[in-house]
């Protein structure tokens, strides 16, 4: 397997990042440590969870499993705070007196003495970036962080971030977490070439558009029962990315994929991996199935044919289903 730098760290990761967001919800705690010895063996070495994923079993669970397997030293294993977990007022975003406690919590989950990267789920754009960064820096400072990072926050907060901790010698942001599938390309006017610049990992979420790419949601017709979507009663932020337009795409690389030999999931994880300034998108798998999909894409990649097509479908820098609509600084709607 080729193993990709994490940002200027020297930290070597694997392409793609097991993400954990199933793990202790949809995904039971038997099933999900198995998914996890099977991704460790195949040689993938990168992790990500959050303190929020299934009220903390996500993350409860990841740490049993890799105590069992006593494979943990092994891993890059990534967690993120600022989600609400508790009733209290202080009980989420990014000030101080979260972040600590957080990160606290995090580690009792875990069942380990430090987080290789830990990063901020959502920016709180009313707290000033310093106040969250000395935070950050403490957590550095006394070991219990190795490397930190964002998620979903725009480029130019993830550039003032870098900017405020060269000038006041603090830990800097390594790493930002964007969403980015073919549906939705907007990161790359902006945020890959400020990556590319300043050297920074880019680790997309949802690079199957939450399924819609692997051809779980058909143009006019009910979401499956057993999908998000479904689950959720056909309502809520999903609804949105499961856009009409979103699924007409769908539908185009299904065909296409299967006549070059591939799942349209497995060309739609494969374009991600493979795009400039990405480092690893993050797989979710919810069944061992799911994860052998994944693993099948390792070591492919896509002809310069394939991606003409690909940009045709959904034009570089455009979109056609809104997967920035959990972020609190996106204004823009995708009908």
């Amino acid at each position: 397997m080729e193993y990709r730098l994490l940002g200027r760290t020297g930290v070597m990761v694997s392409p793609l990042c097991l993400g954990a967001m199933n793990f202790g919800g949809a995904t039971a705690e038997s099933d999900a440590c198995a998914i996890i010895d099977r991704a460790l063996d195949a040689g993938i070495n990168f992790i990500d969870t959050a303190n929020v994923y299934n009220h903390g079993e996500s993350e409860r669970v990841t740490g049993q499993a890799l105590k069992q397997n006593g494979k943990r030293d092994l891993v890059v294993l990534a967690t993120k705070v600022h989600g609400k977990t508790g009733a209290g007022p202080n009980d989420w975003g990014t000030s101080r007196y979260h972040i600590m406690q957080a990160c606290e919590d995090s580690l009792r989950r875990l069942q380990t003495d430090h987080i290789d990267l830990y990063q901020l789920h959502r920016p709180v754009l009313e707290i000033p970036q310093d106040e969250t960064l000395r935070a950050l820096d403490d957590l550095v400072h006394q070991g219990k962080v190795r490397y930190i990072g964002s998620s979903t926050h725009p480029a130019w907060l993830v550039m003032e971030a870098i900017a405020t901790s060269e000038r006041l010698h603090l830990a800097r942001f390594i790493s930002e977490q964007p969403p980015y599938n073919l549906l939705d390309r907007r990161i790359e006017n902006e945020l890959v070439p400020l990556a590319q610049r300043y050297g920074l990992a880019l680790i997309p979420w949802s690079p199957l558009a939450g399924g819609v790419l692997a051809g779980r949601y058909s143009p006019g017709e009910p979401p499956p029962p057993d999908s998000r979507l479904g689950r959720a009663g056909g309502s809520g932020f999903f609804a949105e990315r499961a856009s009409t337009a979103g699924r007409e795409v769908a539908a185009k690389l299904a065909v296409y994929a299967r006549e070059h030999d591939m799942q349209p999931g497995q060309m739609a994880l494969l374009w991600v991996k493979d795009q400039p300034g990405i480092t690893a998108p993050i797989i979710g798998p919810r069944t061992m199935a799911h994860l052998e999909d994944a693993l099948a894409i390792l070591d492919k990649h896509l002809s310069a044919e394939n991606r003409a097509f690909l940009d045709e479908l959904v034009h570089p820098g455009n979109a056609v289903a809104n997967f920035h609509n959990t972020a609190p600084w996106m204004k823009a709607r995708i009908e």
